[in-house]
């Protein structure tokens, strides 16, 4: 629970929300000036690593010359000496054929009905065959997917809407960028670089529009994403780590010889670390700016503390999300570490569980660092204290979005705040109606008293600034 003290407790008290001064013009035409800078390094970097129609890897067919796939659904079971079959009406014919069954995948698995891909193949014995290759899954992730979306439109509106289109644009980006170019050879570490600023450009001003406030975030991710390359960069060698004991590392190397094994590793790492970061920063962004507009008169020191009061509760509890996300994701490997005759401390240095600990730790290190980060920039750039801001209707048009007022464009300007003087020259001030800001009694019979201020004052020193505290 927040307590907001003197003049923060009475703004909330009457439901008063004050819109924090908008940032001076030199600011904004300074953060337009850097993040274009940023922008614009960005776009020449995709131009210059994507890969040429010449080196783009081509796709290849895992298909012998006379095999084919098909789809069917399962219609039946057959049983055969060597076991259970299973039986396939192809798509589009009435023809059924007998399907083998081999590997992962187990006869139990399959339900009647079931749609299902197939390979048709010549075998030397059984003359035509139809293996099993993998499950139709497109109509159920279409729903779960179709889903997804629903809720975020619904709860979020059209802010869900924008977070939607901007995962949508990210995606794109590492599927046609970031891929090719890893595939082709390219400069790991200049790739995923400019892959993540290019997908947070996206992610970010598409959900939560271009403001100050959405630029602190993107700021405080830029430095996160920094801290979270460096410490990869380094700890991947240090550690030994090879990428090769994967299997999918090891067709990776069979299927496109120019790819840097280790690179592909530590862009994983990196990409890993930047949705989180963008997570805590935006979270931390829209802190500072809410705890501005409860106490217009607090210092940016009052601010920065308050602000890190919140951000370790967002630390405590994201750095165990990270780690139980890879943990869900490793589960298998960790059952099968678990039943061999090691210590512990043994099975954490293996090469599959440290190629899933570097990158925890990773992610982690650059989260802790970016939320203070955060919190400085924000806490600079949404403004000083405002004198005479003391929670006074009228002091400022009251906001439910108070960042609409901090747009980085140049040009804009946010209205300006009226003070105790506008209110005393106001009709209102000597009639009935009329209301006394914090401090101040209504006066019905008489001219308005002077304000008494709640604010203890030292002989000699300034006003104490409001506080906000945890």
């Amino acid at each position: 629970m927040h307590l907001i003290s003197s003049q923060a407790d009475s703004a909330a008290a009457d439901g008063r929300v004050h819109r924090p001064e908008p940032a001076p013009k030199a600011v904004r035409v300074g953060l337009a000036v850097i993040m274009g800078l940023i922008a614009l390094i960005t776009l020449v970097g995709i131009v210059a690593l994507a890969p040429s129609a010449e080196e783009r890897v081509g796709k290849r067919s895992v298909l012998g010359p006379n095999d084919e796939y098909i789809s069917g659904r399962v219609s039946g079971f057959e049983e055969q000496p060597d076991g259970t079959h299973v039986k396939l009406r192809l798509d589009g014919s009435d023809e059924e054929v007998t399907l083998r069954v081999v590997g992962e995948v187990e006869v139990e698995d399959f339900r009647v009905g079931d749609h299902v891909r197939a390979v048709a193949y010549e075998d030397a014995q059984l003359g035509r065959a139809y293996a099993f290759m993998d499950f139709h899954r497109g109509w159920p992730l279409a729903v779960l997917a179709g889903l997804f979306a629903l809720v975020v439109v619904a709860v979020a509106r059209w802010k869900g809407l924008a977070a939607l289109a901007g995962l949508v644009g990210g995606l794109a980006i590492i599927w046609y960028f970031l891929l090719p170019a890893l595939l082709a050879g390219k400069n790991p570490l200049a790739v995923v670089l400019v892959t993540a600023s290019a997908v947070m450009f996206v992610v970010v001003y598409l959900a939560h529009g271009v403001s100050v406030k959405s630029t602190t975030a993107l700021l405080g991710t830029f430095f996160g994403t920094a801290i979270v390359t460096a410490i990869a960069w380094v700890a991947i060698p240090a550690t030994h780590l090879t990428p090769l004991t994967s299997d999918e590392m090891v067709q990776l190397s069979w299927a496109a010889q120019n790819v840097s094994l280790k690179g592909v590793l530590l862009s994983g790492m990196v990409l890993a670390g930047v949705g989180v970061l963008n997570d805590v920063t935006i979270t931390q962004a829209s802190a500072v700016w809410e705890l501005r507009a409860a106490a217009p008169a607090a210092s940016r020191r009052s601010i920065f503390a308050s602000s890190m009061r919140i951000g370790r509760d967002h630390i405590a509890s994201t750095v165990y999300t990270i780690a139980f996300a890879y943990i869900g994701g490793a589960l298998s490997l960790l059952l099968v570490a678990s039943t061999l005759d090691h210590r512990i401390t043994d099975l954490l240095t293996f090469d599959d569980i440290a190629s899933e600990l570097v990158p925890i730790l990773a992610a982690s290190i650059g989260l802790v660092l970016a939320i203070p980060m955060t919190s400085a920039i924000g806490a600079w750039l949404v403004g000083g204290a405002q004198t005479g801001k003391t929670g006074q209707p009228g002091s400022a048009a009251p906001s439910n979005d108070p960042d609409h007022s901090h747009s980085v464009d140049p040009t804009s300007s946010g209205a300006p705040a009226t003070s105790d003087a506008d209110h005393a020259d106001s009709p209102a001030a000597g009639g009935t109606e009329a209301r006394g800001g914090i401090g101040q009694a209504p006066n019905p019979t008489g001219p308005r008293t002077p304000s008494v201020t709640t604010q203890p004052k030292t002989q000699g020193a300034p006003a104490v600034d409001a506080e906000v505290r945890l």
